[in-house]
């Protein structure tokens, strides 16, 4: 009985914290590591599952309170996970699967939803999206979520009901070359972005209740991959990753106040802009970039760290505040609540590191939080 008290007692401990704690929930892909020799990822025999691991960027220094196995992959951008407004609940796509006949991976469709209240977090529901499910996102009401969808073309929606989610249909882009990434909403909940790096396209969605439709189709640069959009949804920043050849890439800034919405300007930045990030009193803008950690060791493009890029959103104009080396294959970022700290996901040492804005530079705090496996996306509650 004192066990089982003492069990119920360090679980309401932990759902109280999380009511205050900025938790950030982390995808964890073991079933691939990067090949040094091709560049590639190559299928690890034997790997240990999956997992969503859940940290309290709150705690001094940062720490982790929850793992939980469920089906993540490395594969499209790094934002294939998101958090309910209240914390309650977190989803989290599954791109690929080992296929053990092949020794390859293949497409997969699933949708995992994740108790954070639970101690420890646990999955509620494995629903199935479309193949390559990929960049996720829940309004701000916490009331409908959709999923980008890269080998099918599609977007899925999906109703919110406290913890339960349900599927509402999907609506097609494209053809299945397409490559739908990632889908923000705006605060209002009544458009959405879809990133689509297949045909260089970028669909904005209009949305009445769980009815989605297609409004406009519009280019930003070569391949938008990730995307986020300011706090009070004016604008939208997409970073498109090109052609993987070692050249610099861009970042696309989208006027959202526009009639229609547009792409009104374009920054170079480095080499494969994976993740990127708003802060949220909107004045910063965080980029990941590969930088050619990712090429074969022959490659002449080949770097032994990427780069954590900080830019100052002026208006709908960037403007470089600072950088800082960081991990290799690294992919997603984050912001502290008071956007005065970026995390970045590095891949192959297998931690979230902590970046620092300092007046007239970006510094490496040392602080690593280490994950077991490695940390292919992550995000935090959008409020």
């Amino acid at each position: 009985m004192l066990t089982r008290l003492l069990a119920v007692f360090a679980g309401s401990l932990l759902c109280a914290s999380c009511a205050t704690a900025q938790l950030a929930v982390v995808a964890v892909d073991n079933k691939v590591v990067l090949d040094d020799s091709t560049g590639g990822a190559k299928v690890v025999p034997g790997a240990p599952p999956d997992n969503v691991t859940v940290i309290d960027l709150g705690a001094k220094p940062p720490r982790v309170v929850g793992e939980v196995v469920a089906p993540t992959s490395v594969v499209g951008p790094p934002l294939s996970v998101a958090v309910a407004p209240d914390q309650s609940i977190a989803l989290v796509t599954g791109a690929m699967k080992v296929d053990p006949a092949k020794n390859q991976q293949v497409p997969d469709n699933k949708l995992s939803v994740i108790d954070l209240q639970a101690n420890p977090p646990r999955v509620l529901a494995t629903l199935e999206a479309g193949l390559g499910a990929a960049g996720v996102s829940i309004n701000k009401a916490g009331t409908l979520a959709m999923v980008a969808n890269r080998n099918e073309g599609t977007v899925s929606i999906y109703t919110i009901s406290g913890k339960t989610v349900t599927p509402a249909g999907k609506i097609k882009l494209g053809d299945e070359k397409s490559g739908p990434c990632h889908v923000v909403f705006t605060p209002d909940g009544r458009r959405a972005l879809v990133t689509r790096d297949g045909d260089h396209t970028l669909s904005l969605l209009t949305i009445e209740g769980s009815k989605v439709e297609s409004s406009r189709d519009f280019a930003a640069g070569i391949r938008p991959y990730g995307a986020d959009i300011t706090p009070d949804g004016s604008l939208v920043v997409v970073a498109n990753i090109g052609r993987g050849q070692g050249d610099s890439d861009t970042v696309s800034v989208i006027d959202m106040r526009l009639a229609p919405p547009r792409t009104v300007s374009t920054f170079t930045v480095g080499p494969v802009p994976e993740g990127v990030k708003i802060s949220p009193d909107g004045k910063w803008v965080a980029v990941v970039m590969q930088a050619g950690t990712s090429k074969p060791s022959t490659s002449p493009f080949r770097t032994d760290s990427g780069l954590l890029g900080v830019y100052a959103l002026e208006g709908t104009s960037l403007r470089k505040h600072g950088e800082a080396k960081i991990g290799r294959w690294s992919q997603g970022v984050l912001f502290s609540a008071d956007s005065k700290t970026v995390y970045v996901g590095n891949m192959v040492e297998k931690d979230i590191a902590s970046y620092r804005i300092e007046a007239n530079a970006v510094v490496d705090t040392g602080e690593r939080v280490k994950v077991n496996g490695g940390p292919a996306a992550m995000r935090t509650a959008e409020k």
